[in-house]
């Protein structure tokens, strides 16, 4: 394991993520840009300042978006030294990913991006599905941190890689979210308990981690956020750039983020991403 880990970023995802790795033995230090109440960084030992942060030897951020990371990136590379690593486990374009790389690379300073799926409940069980952007050398680097952290570890390729298979990732979240809420109401509609007919595809080739947790959400109406409906959008419009930049046409990606938009315009953008199925229930 490394002497020291920071994760830059306490939000849904990063609060768990921190606690699985000090409970795993890492020397784990916090950082937030925005003050978050003690109940919520219970567990979590807390940098008394963004320079203190970046002196562990892997700057893990875990921010909401790629302009998130270009800003506190910003900040943080001014105290990076020869020898870190910063590892990039949230969301981002693969094209900032690729610069970010390189402009570290002129300091001896690693990057790995290493985006996760598998949400707060995975990345507090330490099972989330990790895929790996980066060197050989860079990723061997911090293969401890992200077995700790995941099940099932991939390394894809060079720096971006691991930010486009999260793209593809999220694309094919997008649509079975869909798909299961076009199922259930159907279901409903139909005369049928939607959770009884959710207990009876388990094991078939209809069930899936979406039917399960997101089924369930929509079955009891409960949208509380484990990932949001504004990140499920942001994420699905890097993938419609990705399929613009391949000449791709495709029509369900298409369709299922201008789903999204139209939660996002109806002042939804901060309910879990299973509130989709609110659009087939009014």
């Amino acid at each position: 394991m490394p002497d020291a880990v920071s994760v830059f970023g306490l939000g849904l995802m990063g609060r768990p993520i921190a606690r699985t790795l000090a409970g795993k033995g890492v020397h784990v230090t916090g950082w937030n840009r925005s003050p978050l109440a003690a109940d919520l960084t219970r567990g979590i030992p807390m940098a008394a300042s963004l320079e203190a942060a970046a002196r562990s030897e892997i700057c893990l951020l875990i921010l909401a978006d790629s302009d998130a990371v270009d800003a506190v990136l910003g900040q943080v590379q001014r105290q990076l030294r020869a020898g870190q690593i910063v590892l990039d486990m949230g969301t981002s374009d693969p094209a900032r990913s690729k610069s970010h790389a390189a402009r570290l690379a002129a300091r001896s300073v690693g990057w790995v991006d290493a985006p996760v799926s598998g949400g707060p409940e995975g990345a507090a069980a330490g099972s989330l599905a990790i895929m790996a952007g980066g060197t050989k050398d860079h990723v061997a680097r911090v293969k401890p941190v992200l077995d700790a952290l995941g099940g099932n570890v991939v390394h894809l390729g060079g720096p971006g890689a691991g930010h486009i298979a999260k793209i593809i990732n999220q694309l094919i979240v997008g649509l079975a979210i869909e798909a299961v809420a076009e199922a259930l109401v159907l279901a409903e509609r139909s005369g049928l308990d939607p959770g009884l007919v959710q207990q009876a595809l388990r094991g078939g080739f209809a069930d899936s981690k979406v039917m399960q947790i997101h089924g369930a959400r929509m079955i009891k109406r409960d949208y509380t956020p484990g990932g949001k409906v504004r990140t499920q959008l942001k994420d699905l419009r890097m993938a419609l750039r990705l399929a613009e930049a391949a000449r791709l046409t495709l029509p369900h990606l298409e369709s299922v983020a201008s789903r999204y938009q139209q939660l996002v315009d109806q002042g939804h953008a901060d309910l879990d991403h299973s509130a989709l199925h609110t659009l087939l229930t009014r």
